[in-house]
């Protein structure tokens, strides 16, 4: 399972059974309770069964961090702890992007976006794990 962690929602994707391909699943909208949304999330997961989580990481552009990446890594921290699981993280510079793009090749308004738009970015983090993971070491 991957998640696109934001400020108000967290995009949620999974993969097929064999882990070949994302696909986006659903937008979880934040409650204001930092514990209460890590719970939720974590819960997710174990409902789903899954055997790790994805953690989008977002970086600047230049591959800095910034006050989001703080955020993103507490997040990530106490997942880690109510998850019982592996949490791993991946860039995903340019994942929204990507997925707006996407959602208006797909004839989306732009207005329609903010309801799949994180989860279409979280399946495209969860590619891009999935990916270097399958990746022979010397490649």
């Amino acid at each position: 399972m991957a998640l696109d962690i934001g400020d108000r929602r967290i995009g949620i994707a999974v993969t097929d059974p064999f882990n070949t391909y994302a696909l986006p699943a659903e937008t979880y909208r934040r409650t204001g309770n930092f514990s209460a949304d890590v719970d939720a999330v974590a819960r997710a997961a174990k409902d789903r069964g899954v055997g790790c989580i994805v953690c989008g990481l977002p970086l600047n552009a230049d591959g800095s961090e910034s006050v989001q990446t703080e955020k993103t890594r507490c997040f990530i921290a106490k997942l880690q702890e109510r998850a019982g699981m592996p949490v791993y993280t991946e860039d995903e510079r340019f994942t929204s992007l990507a997925a707006h793009d996407t959602l208006h090749e797909e004839g989306l308004k732009a207005a329609k976006h903010k309801k799949s738009v994180d989860a279409v970015a979280a399946a495209y983090i969860l590619e891009g794990f999935l990916a270097r993971k399958d990746r022979p070491v010397n490649q």
